[in-house]
């Protein structure tokens, strides 16, 4: 039987002349189904919420037509959503909380990291039978999401500044009390206990505030992977997907047979990889999971395609994440391709490069070799009869 996944996908406004990040997420959502799209903590983003889908062809379809879709009509506007972790133009003070009773009480509870959420992301769902597996499935997952992580690396500015980072969003995200490393979890009622724990203490004020890097969602039978930062490529997005859900029925088949490693609630050193994923993303060292040592990124990345080659291969997935997974090592992380052009020519050309790749067009480095392999294609052979068929359209979105 095959399982499941769908997507929650996270964008930036901003103004298209200037590239500045604008609160003009309203406007979008005025000409779009609320079905498929919705408003955030910000008025400067829009989410979006894909069907549900078996294959990887359908998910990459799916998200290709609502990025043009969302595109249309932030273009009518005058504007453009640009997906990547941080806006690499956006305003010093910015306190832009959408309309609503539960915005304002975290903008008044938070204070300054509520009005620095100017961040996106991506959030990958996978079905799983019931809670009590999602549960039990977070801790094996667990210490090998800062891969994903580094795969999905894509916000080095910060209000017109270099961070130093791959993944300033990561950063700026882990100042909520509850993000992170999710620790382990006996079932669910052991994790619903501690939900509940935190909600009387005043921590936070509902279950959709547990912003751990992978937890069951709250309203689906599914397993969710929160760590990721918007990706500006599609293609990003379906190869993190096709990862995490070959995590996902990997660690049920260990669990299953007895094989999942004992981590004893040690997760300091996770933690320590989450931030070395975001400070150095694919272009340095990652902290390899099983030796909890420092090793070059791309030996990581091979490591878990490598440990998840049975899984990918049991849902078709392996040619099409093989693929994708070397593409994304031979050119390099999104946040690469920020800094390049920021160095080739300024940050407003970040922000047009970022916006055409949102889009789904391409923009060959002047540095890229000739014959260099382009990410695009790897998928091309896989999606082209979907974008034919107009099977996406069918599909129920994740958040409805």
């Amino acid at each position: 039987m095959s399982v499941r996944i769908g997507v929650e996908e996270e964008f930036h406004v901003v103004e298209m002349e200037s590239g500045m990040l604008v609160p003009r997420a309203a406007r979008c959502l005025s000409l779009l189904p609320r079905r498929t799209f919705k408003s955030e903590l910000h008025q400067s983003v829009v989410e979006s919420n894909s069907g549900v889908h078996t294959s990887l062809d359908g998910l990459y379809a799916d998200l290709t037509a609502t990025r043009r879709r969302l595109d249309a009509a932030a273009s009518s506007l005058g504007l453009a959503v640009v997906a990547a972790g941080t806006a690499p133009l956006a305003p010093g003070v910015f306190a832009s909380p959408t309309a609503g009773a539960r915005y304002r009480r975290m903008v008044e509870a938070y204070r300054k990291v509520a009005e620095e959420q100017l961040i996106c992301g991506a959030q990958v769902h996978v079905d799983v039978p019931d809670r009590d597996t999602a549960v039990r499935v977070m801790c094996v997952v667990s210490p090998w999401l800062p891969v994903l992580l580094a795969l999905s690396a894509s916000s080095p500015y910060w209000q017109g500044s270099d961070t130093g980072y791959s993944s300033w969003r990561t950063m700026l995200w882990q100042r909520w009390p509850t993000a992170g490393p999710p620790g382990c979890f006996a079932d669910a009622a052991d994790y619903d206990g501690v939900v509940r724990d935190l909600i009387r203490a005043g921590t936070i004020s509902d279950e959709g505030m547990i912003y751990y890097d992978v937890r069951p969602s709250a309203h689906l039978r599914t397993l969710e992977l929160r760590l990721c930062d918007a990706c500006p490529r599609a293609e990003t997005v379906v190869l993190v997907a096709g990862l995490f859900r070959a995590l996902v029925i990997d660690a049920q088949e260990r669990l299953r047979t007895g094989r999942a490693p004992d981590c004893r609630g040690r997760h300091e050193w996770l933690r320590g990889a989450s931030w070395r994923a975001a400070r150095c993303a694919l272009e340095a060292t990652l902290v390899d999971p099983e030796t909890h040592q420092e090793a070059p990124a791309g030996q990581v990345v091979r490591k878990l395609l490598t440990r998840m080659r049975p899984a990918l291969e049991a849902h078709g997935d392996w040619q099409t994440v093989q693929a994708l997974t070397e593409a994304a090592l031979a050119e390099g992380s999104a946040a690469r391709r920020i800094r390049r052009a920021a160095h080739d020519e300024d940050l407003l050309a970040c922000v047009d490069m970022l916006i055409a790749e949102t889009r789904g067009e391409r923009r060959r480095p002047r540095s890229t070799p000739v014959g260099h392999p382009d990410v695009h294609s790897a998928v091309a052979g896989v999606t082209g009869s979907f974008y034919r068929s107009g099977a996406w359209s069918a599909r129920p979105p994740i958040g409805g």
